[in-house]
């Protein structure tokens, strides 16, 4: 028996743990301390969507929108490898990172990805994309535990 998403009353965790969105919060900012804001909007998207984080798409989307990220970037993160040039090569490296931080099938990182994310990112910048790519994965698993629903279905 399948159930609806309304089926189940989820927990409000952010009001029953204020505390704990104090600190997401502030592990978000210091996450994104050094990483263009561009890059960084691709890789919350890109974990989001594997996540099937709804709400976390709806507003990474949003915010690239905002950001000036283009509609055609947007219409083809889930296919970035196949876009050709249209990713620069430093997001390419983001994305892959992203991708296997984000489903760690084999059980890590692989050694090429993480090469090739060091070959073009400076040591604080890689320390950055990867704490990015856990921060948002951290926030989707919450949402995605909860079913915390994107604003315009809230209304």
């Amino acid at each position: 028996m399948t159930q609806t998403l309304e089926a189940v009353d989820r927990l409000k965790i952010y009001k029953t743990s204020p505390e704990l969105l104090d600190a997401m919060l502030a592990l978000s900012t210091a996450a994104a301390k050094d990483v263009e804001v561009e890059l960084g909007e691709l890789i919350k998207i890109r974990a989001s969507q594997i996540n099937h984080c709804a709400f976390c798409l709806d507003m990474h989307l949003r915010d690239a929108r905002k950001h000036g990220i283009s509609e055609q970037k947007l219409d083809l993160i889930a296919a970035w490898r196949e876009a050709g040039t249209l990713f620069t090569e430093r997001e390419r490296a983001a994305l892959a990172l992203t991708e296997s931080i984000t489903d760690l099938h084999d059980g890590h990182v692989p050694d090429d990805v993480y090469a090739g994310a060091a070959a073009v990112f400076t040591d604080r910048e890689l320390g950055q994309v990867i704490a990015m790519a856990v921060t948002i994965n951290a926030w989707n698993r919450i949402n995605v535990a909860i079913r915390q629903a994107p604003r315009a279905a809230l209304k």
